[in-house]
């Protein structure tokens, strides 16, 4: 059945990304409440009919992301029993990914659960943005349009890279981040290097080797996520005072930027930090050296494009 039309609506994570999304698509964000009891339960109440509406939700689960991803789920349960045509979640940073396989035993593998709990609250389409690992998209039953931002923060580096393009090198943090560093190589048309390190514990990490040549060169460190920021700038420190390069440059999709991130950012040898608005970066975590560039075009183009039945593979 063909939907009556579009509506967009926001939960509390990423309002401000939800808006410049709305104004790309000349849409008015949707009318609705989110609201808490006196024990901290969320209350949802929407302001408008989304009966035979097609519907696009959009909701990082980035901290607090236990709150922030059932607004989610409630969200989505009342605009089910509303009658919406299709729900669709918009969710550029999905939580609880790290934990997508079982390393040891009696362990979780929180994002199938989250997949789970997707479809039980009735979403009918997942748009995200560079899952922690690929294989995410094969724990959901329902289309999930996993799109990529490393051509945009490419786009920033471009300049930078054309100057003097034998100055550069892409470099991956660690082992499991080859194939989404030698992506980004691929668009500066730069070679790469790799770091090996073990990690002794979560957020914590230690440099054994570098594969490739670093010597002399900038250097842009890659990752998806950059958490309590330990791991990248201990790799960007070690770039620049024992392997001999000059400017190290970070970048990753997702900025979380927990606990003392900013400080260890400000504090390192990093020269830049490029991430994207997939989080909402509050002026308590803004700093000279993060610079953020925008998905919201990215996302409004795919959720044009999902709601006029044109492919989206372009986008990938």
């Amino acid at each position: 059945m063909d939907a009556r039309g579009m509506k967009i609506f926001s939960g509390s994570s990423n309002r401000k990304l939800a808006e410049e999304i709305c104004s790309i698509l000349k849409k008015r964000l949707g009318d609705m409440e989110l609201n808490h009891f006196a024990d901290g339960e969320i209350q949802v109440k929407i302001n408008e009919t989304v009966r035979g509406y097609d519907v696009f939700l959009i909701q990082p689960t980035s901290y607090p992301v236990n709150e922030h991803l059932m607004e989610v789920l409630i969200i989505c349960d009342a605009l089910k029993r509303a009658s919406a045509n299709r729900i669709n979640v918009v969710m550029p940073y999905y939580g609880y990914a790290r934990q997508d396989r079982k390393t040891a035993g009696r362990e979780p593998i929180t994002a199938k659960l989250v997949a789970d709990l997707l479809e039980a609250a009735g979403v009918d389409r997942v748009i995200t943005v560079d899952l922690h690992a690929g294989q995410i998209q094969g724990y959901f039953d329902i289309p999930l349009d996993h799109l990529a931002a490393g051509h945009l923060l490419a786009r920033y580096f471009k300049p930078l890279v054309q100057e003097d393009p034998e100055d550069w090198v892409v470099v991956s943090p660690d082992l499991g981040g080859v194939t989404r560093a030698r992506k980004f190589s691929h668009d500066l048309d730069l070679p790469i290097a790799i770091i090996e390190k073990t990690r002794p514990r979560p957020n914590e990490s230690i440099v054994e080797n570098i594969i490739g040549d670093v010597q002399g060169k900038n250097c842009i460190i890659i990752d998806d996520i950059i958490d309590t920021a330990g791991t990248i700038t201990n790799a960007a420190n070690f770039l620049a005072e024992k392997a001999g390069a000059k400017d190290v440059y970070i970048t990753a999709s997702h900025a979380l930027l927990s606990g003392p991130a900013v400080e260890r950012i400000e504090d390192s040898a990093v020269k830049k930090c490029v991430v994207t608005n997939s989080v909402h970066l509050p002026e308590s975590k803004e700093c000279s050296k993060i610079e953020v560039v925008s998905i919201g075009p990215q996302l409004a183009e795919a959720i044009r494009r999902i709601y006029n039945y044109e492919s989206v593979s372009e986008l990938f």
